[in-house]
């Protein structure tokens, strides 16, 4: 939906110039929001652990908050943004982001732990769902490209970051890298809040005019939230999310712990994790594309499957090389959740009212996935002594159901 809000006022430049300057933008906004999520919980968690002599399951639950706050705000946000901008809603989200940071740096206690966590989700709706919103609005005939671009920001910061967080840690101290991030984030994020304009009715009517009528007929046709949530594709979508979601959330969280409890050192163990969000990010543009050609559905079960078949092969890795190939694959599935979803959300329900819905369908995400996967997983492994076989079995479960669910997800006719 088109506001008419300043900052969101239409901009004269030609569309392909003017939208690639939005696309980046956005992407820049994203980083850090995005190696908050992703890459600093996991690199964080046995230090965390240390300091408040925590275990796997109470460290798990950082995601779990970060989760619910992604649930309670990402439809709200949504709503939001039609009515004050999405410029606004992104520079909110990055001083909120920039402050936690700030927190973080003073953590005292378990309770401080998890409201930096819940912040940090809260400030990640406000950056993501806007991002998403305007890069499908400058490029209505590649949505599933530009969608998966800025998806893609959005995990491989993480991928980028999580070495990079290891060697601050080690060489700044805890409080320091804080700090630093803190300022980064500041600085990038107001700066791609600021690129970040919708076209505007008139230009966003020529950038539309090279689509065929067909497709632009199916592309204005839009359901209302409430049409949109007594829809069969609704409910399948809000459980892959809630199975997928957890799958590919947890690990983040067990990905570090798993490789030291290989034996391998904290740097190696990170790799991991590095492994995995590097295809979570790279992977989200690729996915984006084959989706474009081949079908959102098609192209999410397949990598659904193929971490289904990675989590099960996971507990007879005997190689750092092995888990980080298979993390890889999960990595992958992860990406094509998110960056498949917001261009699947928009074929089956349309653009105007696509920032609620998409936040509706994250409730799933958020209330249900840092539940059954970095919580549960965590208590898991803490009652079976660190066995990670039966943690990797259930999860594997999932992302085979989401395989099957996503195929019965039909887009608009």
């Amino acid at each position: 939906m088109l506001t008419g809000s300043i900052d969101d006022a239409p901009d004269s430049r030609p569309g392909n110039k003017r939208g690639a300057l939005v696309v980046i933008g956005c992407c820049m906004a994203l980083f850090w929001p995005g190696a908050l999520n992703f890459g600093f919980p996991g690199v964080m968690a046995p230090l965390w652990q240390e300091m408040f002599h925590i275990g796997r399951g109470a460290s798990g639950n950082t995601i779990f908050f970060m989760l619910a706050a992604v649930g309670i705000f990402m439809s709200l946000v949504g709503r939001w943004q039609e009515r004050h901008g999405t410029r606004t809603m992104m520079a909110i989200g990055i001083i909120i982001s920039s402050l936690n940071s700030i927190l973080a740096a003073y953590l005292s206690s378990v309770s401080m732990l998890y409201l930096w966590a819940f912040i940090t989700g809260l400030s990640s709706c406000f950056v993501y769902i806007p991002a998403l919103t305007l890069v499908q609005k400058w490029y209505p005939e590649k949505k599933g490209l530009v969608a998966g671009i800025a998806s893609m920001v959005f995990g491989l910061s993480a991928a980028v970051m999580s070495p990079l967080f290891g060697e601050m840690l080690s060489s700044l101290g805890y409080v320091p890298m804080n700090y630093y991030i803190a300022v980064l984030t500041l600085i990038t994020g107001l700066i791609g809040a600021h690129l970040s304009r919708s076209p505007g009715p008139e230009l966003y009517g020529r950038l539309s005019s090279a689509i065929t009528p067909e497709i632009m007929s199916k592309w204005r046709a839009s359901m209302t939230i409430h049409e949109s949530i007594r829809t069969r594709s609704f409910w399948f979508l809000w459980i892959t999310w809630a199975m997928q979601g957890a799958a590919g959330i947890a690990m983040v969280a067990l990905s570090t712990g798993y490789g030291l409890s290989k034996g391998l050192a904290l740097e190696s163990a990170i790799l991991i994790l590095t492994a995995f969000n590097t295809t979570n990010g790279l992977g989200r543009v690729a996915s984006g594309v084959l989706s474009d050609i081949y079908g959102r559905n098609r192209i999410m079960s397949m990598t659904f499957f193929a971490a289904g078949g990675a989590y099960l092969l996971l507990p007879h890795a005997g190689s750092l090389a092995s888990c980080t190939v298979l993390a890889a694959v999960i990595g992958l599935s992860f990406g094509t959740l998110f960056s498949v979803s917001a261009p699947l959300v928009t074929d089956c329900f349309g653009l105007k009212h696509f920032g609620a819905i998409f936040g509706l369908v994250f409730t799933g995400y958020g209330f249900v996935a840092g539940l059954l996967g970095p919580s549960l997983s965590g208590y898991v492994l803490d009652l079976t002594g660190g066995n990670f076989s039966i943690v990797f079995f259930y999860l594997a479960t999932f992302c085979l159901a989401s395989g099957v669910l996503i195929r019965h997800v039909v887009p608009l006719q």
